[in-house]
């Protein structure tokens, strides 16, 4: 049986703690600087810049509800110093909306919009999509990244490859199941950790293709179907399915579930894929 082993440090390298522990915080401003070994091409890693953001509201905003919904926009790049700024739009009696901005250079690199919500009491609780019983566990998997060809924000994370193509294989369709969880031992559990996580494989469309000069994710919206699971250690479980391919932009569903088979998340995406000159 395979070892399941946290990656080495790289001389350097800003472990996820680290990042998270040094945003300089005032009210609704956060300061960042986003290190060079959480890049993907030529911008910060979009799901770093997403738990930045959520980071940056939880800060801000103390008794909060669950979180229960995002919308993220990722607008342009993002590298250096970056500011994010936070703004409550509406708090009611059992849900909050709070927006926040991450900018960098002047302009805005990721937008994200969280939606927080008090429990319910429900007549018909309603559980859907438990994982799939017959993969193989995260030990027992090959490193999700082979060859010479891993983003640079990837040594932060150990992520196995459970079932499905693997990237620029030409493979006929892209269904991907695959392990993830932080190389650092002090990643706090909790939201932010798990959206760190979330968007660290390449778009499942990538399996279908041969080649390609850059990825780019642009939108990604994260449903929460059980927050109490937020705060487990260890491996979580990912899908990432490609539903359409044209035009050079692909959507995607995508589904979280513990290393229990508990669903946490369910997630859509639209990236856009550049072909080589």
């Amino acid at each position: 049986m395979r070892q399941a082993k946290g990656r080495a440090k790289a001389p350097g390298m800003t472990p996820f703690s680290r990042l998270i522990a040094s945003i300089n915080s005032t009210p609704h401003l956060h300061t960042v600087t986003a290190p060079e070994d959480w890049r993907q091409g030529r911008t910060l890693y979009g799901g770093i810049s997403a738990a930045l953001c959520l980071e940056a509201v939880l800060r801000d905003f103390d008794g909060l509800p669950p979180l229960r919904s995002a919308q993220i926009a990722f607008v342009g790049p993002a590298l250096g110093a970056a500011e994010i700024r936070t703004r409550l739009l509406r708090q009611g009696k059992s849900a909050a909306f709070v927006a926040s901005d991450m900018e960098s250079g002047g302009a805005v690199s990721t937008r994200a919009l969280f939606c927080f919500g008090a429990v319910r009491a429900m007549a018909s609780p309603v559980t859907a999509l438990r994982a799939p019983m017959a993969l193989p566990g995260p030990e027992d998997c090959d490193d999700f990244f082979s060859g010479p060809r891993r983003p640079t924000f990837a040594q932060h994370l150990d992520m196995r490859l459970a079932s499905g193509p693997r990237p620029l294989s030409g493979a006929p369709s892209a269904n991907l199941h695959f392990w993830a969880r932080h190389c650092d031992p002090d990643a706090t559990p909790g939201p932010v950790a798990l959206f760190a996580l979330a968007d660290a494989a390449p778009p499942a469309a990538m399996s279908m293709i041969t080649s390609v000069a850059a990825i780019s994710s642009m939108t990604w919206t994260i449903d929460i179907v059980d927050p109490s699971q937020f705060h487990r250690a260890g491996w979580w479980l990912f899908q990432s399915r490609a539903e359409t391919n044209t035009d050079g932009y692909s959507a995607q569903s995508m589904a979280i579930w513990t290393e229990q088979g508990d669903p946490v998340a369910l997630g859509r995406q639209t990236v856009a894929l550049f072909p080589d000159a």
